[in-house]
């Protein structure tokens, strides 16, 4: 009986209540992360609530659905047609908790910011468990060359479609596709410009090309971008502002976000504004965003 049921679950989108044999736990409370605001904010575009506080996308080429009640993150992983149906191992596991760096005490660090900062700690009881993600430097690096002159939902369109179009397909969830994020190979073709084009990426069709052939024959490939994660911060982020469409704020994105740079500041203009409004910051170098006064801006910041 139960065997039965856990596979006619295995191919649609799970709940918590559904299947619970087929879900695991980490211990973490909302304080250390809300799964609503973390995977909504803007960092990664490949998330969506299927089910009410069910999050499913792909994580370490793999499929699952996350949930959370107050003190615990449940994860449950689709393993497609080839793969066994069970909760999800210590191994697989692994890639969540570093993906969420669950290693780091959120906590501690929102009661130290607090202690210096009274406008934080004002700000801070509306927004517990907001923490930065660990993505895949590729992935992380197309997606924000997409956010240019970009709102979150449009860019959330042109990274889905970019995937179902480029991208392996993993598997089906009762009608949604999921596939894998593109290969530097896969959008390096004499056509692929021209069909991102198609897929509505406008200007930044050319970018991701470009980029993707500049990593791949000029820059050694994929081990070009991930040794950027040991290099010091200055080091990273020039050599990222050298690949077509990555400006200072996309490149301060990817070492954010993927490169493990926790000094970079991405500076945009509701950054701009809150720096200015909230905290009577006024540059020296320039009157609006600009390189110069993005990294004097960081600085202040950091």
């Amino acid at each position: 009986m139960l065997a039965r049921s856990l596979l006619q679950h295995s191919m649609r989108h799970r709940t918590l209540a559904s299947v619970p044999a087929l879900w695991a736990s980490i211990p973490c409370p909302r304080s250390e992360l809300r799964l609503d605001l973390v995977l909504a904010s803007g960092q990664s575009f490949r998330w969506r609530e299927q089910s009410p506080a069910h999050w499913s996308g792909v994580l370490a080429d793999q499929v699952w659905t996350l949930t959370q009640t107050e003190e615990h993150l449940y994860c449950t992983v689709y393993r497609g047609d080839k793969g066994r149906v069970g909760r999800p191992t210590l191994e697989e596991l692994k890639a969540v908790r570093q993906y969420f760096q669950l290693d780091v005490s959120l906590v501690q660090l929102y009661h130290h910011w607090s202690s210096v900062d009274p406008h934080f700690q004002e700000v801070a009881q509306k927004f517990q468990g907001v923490r930065l993600l660990q993505q895949d430097p590729i992935e992380c690096l197309f997606s924000f060359i997409c956010s240019s002159n970009n709102n979150i939902a449009r860019i959330t369109g042109m990274v889905e479609r970019l995937c179902q179009t480029f991208g392996p397909r993993l598997l089906q969830l009762d009608d949604v596709a999921y596939h894998g994020f593109p290969s530097l190979q896969a959008l390096t073709g004499p056509q692929v410009e021209a069909q991102l084009r198609k897929l509505g990426l406008g200007y930044r069709a050319r970018y991701v090309s470009a980029s993707a052939r500049a990593i791949l024959e000029e820059r050694g490939g994929l081990p070009w971008l991930q040794q950027l994660r040991k290099a010091p911060y200055e080091e990273a982020h020039k050599a990222l502002c050298t690949l077509p469409g990555v400006g200072t704020k996309v490149a301060d994105c990817i070492c954010l976000m993927a490169l493990d740079k926790p000094q970079a500041v991405p500076v945009d203009v509701h950054v701009w504004q809150i720096a200015q409004c909230d905290y009577s910051w006024h540059p020296t170098t320039a009157k609006g965003p600009s390189p110069q006064a993005n990294k004097e801006l960081g600085a202040v910041q950091c």
